[in-house]
This record gives C-alpha cells, structure tokens and sequence, in this order.
C-alpha cells in the first residue's frame, strides 16, 4: 500500500500543493487531475524520490520510502511524458538498455515480443529516429511488459497515440491491477478500465 500525508512541494519560490494525502492499495488506480502548473508532474516525480518534498511522508507497505530506498525504485516503474529514448538506438536497445537500468536482465525474444504486442512488429531493430512521434511513443511504453513492478507511476502516458493503441494501453493497465497491482497517472484523455473505477485527486 502506497500511503502519503499531507505533503507539500514548491517549484523555486511557488508553492504548488500543500497537505496533500492519498491512499492507495493492490488493485487500485487514481488519476491526478488539475491545471498545468498546478503539481501533478512534481506530484508523480516526488512519489518516486525524484523530487524532495517540502513536508510531508511518503510510505510503501508502512515504511518510509527513503528508508527503503532500492527496495521502493524496484517497486514501481516511472514514465514520463517525455520518451527517454535514444534516437540512434533502435526499438530493441532501447528497450533492452532501459530494462537494464532498472535491473531487469531482458533477452532478445522477450523484448521482441513486448515490442511486438505494442505493434512494432517489423520495426523492432530500425532507429527510433525514422519511427512516427506515435510509434516512439509505443517502444517506451514497451516497458509495462517488462518486469514485475507492482506500481506504476505514469504521466499522460496516451500522448501521441492513436485510438488502437489507446485501447491497448487501456488494456495492459487492466491486467496489472487484476493481478493487483497499483497505478496512479495524469492524462488529458478519457481512460475507461473496463468496470474498474478509477479515483480522482484535484489539485487545485
């Protein structure tokens, strides 16, 4: 269980949220909505101890993350809203080298095949600078069919994708939380988990 209480996060001088809680358990997912410039970036990135926050605590299972420190990062899987991919690389590197540094060892036929169920199929060993902004996007999200993170932290994750992948992605958050796993996101498009429901934290 991810657990926060009343924390608080300044970007330079502005403060951007202050006593701010959230629960959240196995099998659940929550979108943070809000304003740009309200947090919710800052929000997603402190959750993972990229940021430090101003006030508050942060607990996985009870204890504080910065205690836990590797335990708590091998956790959770972060994406952002940029891609964090290399342009020479192709599809399958990248893949593989981001597994890599989150201490996944990944073999050739496993990536493929995540590649592949993003539909890459053919594409998986050309540079990701010839792919369209949309199959770009794809090989990052490639990283939810790795590993065995049981949270997953993911800003506006939909950008740049189509309607097909859009329902695949859609999807492949609908498996994680059957075998109870944890999301928590941002995205300025509709996102429907079959009949799951989803919780909404505002910041305002």
């Amino acid at each position: 269980m991810l657990e926060v209480s009343n924390l608080a996060c300044s970007r330079g001088d502005h403060l951007l949220f202050s006593g701010l809680s959230l629960t959240l358990q196995s099998g659940q997912i929550m979108q943070v909505q809000g304003e740009n410039g309200k947090g919710k970036t800052s929000l997603l990135r402190t959750l993972c101890g990229f940021i430090l926050p101003d006030e508050g605590r942060i607990t996985w299972y009870g204890d504080d993350v910065r205690d836990l420190s590797e335990e708590y990062f091998a956790s959770l899987l972060y994406l952002g809203h940029h891609n964090a991919i290399k342009d020479e690389l192709s599809a399958l590197e990248n893949l593989q080298i981001s597994a890599g540094l989150a201490g996944i060892t990944l073999d050739e036929r496993q990536a493929v095949s995540a590649l592949r169920r993003l539909g890459l199929k053919g594409r998986e060993r050309l540079p990701t600078k010839v792919l369209s902004q949309g199959q770009r996007r794809r090989v990052a999200l490639a990283r939810l069919l790795v590993g065995n993170a049981k949270l997953w932290v993911l800003d506006e994750p939909l950008t740049a994708l189509d309607v097909g992948a859009v329902a695949l992605i859609q999807e492949l958050i609908g498996e994680h939380l059957g075998k109870h796993g944890m999301v928590i996101f941002t995205t300025h498009q509709p996102l429907v988990i079959g009949d799951i429901e989803i919780s909404r934290l505002s910041l305002l």
